[in-house]
């Protein structure tokens, strides 16, 4: 998601990065600076990382591929998807009581990978080149080491505008997720 701050200099993508107009480049030209991390290359990204779920994990417990999808019921996903961001992985803990229409708030937890990952297709080069929202995804189960309390979850306006333009992503047949 993309929303203007009110000047056409700067704005505002999902997980709150601030873009500069000249951080910008076309999509299909190389962003200044990102290295694709593949499942073959992916030692030079280093955490921490982060989950948001809407499911309840321990200190120690492994979140592993095969499980329901958040975003398609019905369907299980063939990886887990984490994000070197809080506010990546506090939409994924938002988006995903939300979808399921749970009142409750999510959680937010520190996981490290226990094999190779690779960058997110989903997100990655799409609006924006490179992987601003640091998203990565595994075949391996992630670790979680850690629980964050405490975070900030979005106006409950933002959320539904997002929640909206998920709908109509899914109205047009739009809401491929690549798995």
């Amino acid at each position: 998601m993309v929303t203007s701050t009110g000047t056409d200099a700067e704005q505002v993508v999902a997980g709150g990065n601030h873009v500069t107009e000249d951080e910008m480049v076309p999509v299909g030209e190389p962003a200044t600076g990102y290295e694709p991390v593949t499942f073959d290359r992916c030692e030079h990204v280093e955490g921490p990382f982060y989950h948001g779920t809407k499911s309840t994990f321990e200190v120690g417990e492994e979140l592993v591929p095969g499980h329901g999808s958040n975003f398609h019921e019905g369907r299980a996903s063939n990886h887990i998807y984490f994000t070197a961001l809080v506010e990546t992985a506090v939409w994924g803990a938002e988006l995903a009581t939300a979808l399921v229409g749970s009142g409750e708030r999510g959680h937010v937890y520190v996981v490290e990978p226990t094999g190779p990952f690779e960058d997110d297709p989903n997100v990655t080069n799409k609006r924006f080149p490179g992987n601003v929202t640091q998203s990565f995804r595994t075949r391996q189960p992630l670790r979680v080491v850690g629980r964050v309390d405490g975070w900030q979850g979005h106006a409950p306006e933002v959320l539904q505008e997002m929640l909206d333009h998920l709908a109509l992503l899914r109205e047009q047949g739009l809401d491929v997720i690549e798995d």
